[in-house]
């Protein structure tokens, strides 16, 4: 992702998103509710799973 793309998520699409351990990365979003709710939290990224991440992130570059 680059500064100003927009990514659009579809309705039960389960997705994660975060910065890495040397890139910030700012998250706004924009919801509807469904039913009353407005969005389901999945469970958290371990510390291994986000270095792994990042970590294939850097070599895909």
């Amino acid at each position: 992702m680059r500064a100003g793309d927009v990514v659009r998520i579809p309705p039960h699409v389960k997705h994660w998103h975060g910065a890495s351990p040397t890139t910030a990365m700012t998250h706004i979003a924009i919801q509807e509710a469904l039913d009353g709710n407005a969005v389901d939290w999945m469970e958290q990224v371990s510390d291994e799973q986000y270095g792994s991440a990042a970590k294939g992130s850097r070599r895909s570059k």
